[in-house]
């Protein structure tokens, strides 16, 4: 590895050491999917965005609960003594990406096969605090 790589990756580590974050891979629902719900909660204070993710009905809804509960369990690691209420929380990034797909045959009439592919993707939501300068 070249030592510019390098600079970079321990920079790209270093900003991650201030951002609170969780993600969630290899989850096996469709991405379009939850995209639905994690489209319902970003940019919305982190109270807010849990009382939505509890009250909608989707199955994604509470796997994306559990992964913002995550998150919010990973900012308090980072700052200890600080309160959730004070620091103003939000969600400031969330977004689903595509994962691997299982590829599996079912079969068709006249011999011939359907192509079946179960989609799974991963998830990261990012944390941001509303009293920071640096958001």
């Amino acid at each position: 590895m070249g030592a510019r790589k390098r600079l970079k990756a321990q920079e790209r580590k270093e900003a991650n050491k201030h951002k609170a974050f969780a993600s969630l891979n290899n989850c096996p629902t469709s991405p379009r999917k939850m995209r639905l719900v994690v489209d319902l909660i970003r940019g919305k204070d982190v109270n807010k965005a849990l009382d939505i993710l509890h009250f909608t009905q989707k199955e994604a809804a509470k796997r994306v609960e559990k992964l913002l509960l995550s998150a919010v369990s990973n900012w308090q690691n980072k700052n200890q003594g600080a309160r959730i209420e004070e620091a103003g929380l939000y969600v400031k990034e969330a977004y689903v990406d595509s994962a691997r797909m299982m590829k599996r045959l079912r079969p068709a009439p006249q011999g011939r096969a359907y192509r079946i592919r179960k989609r799974s993707n991963h998830v990261t939501i990012v944390l941001g605090n509303l009293n920071t300068t640096e958001n």
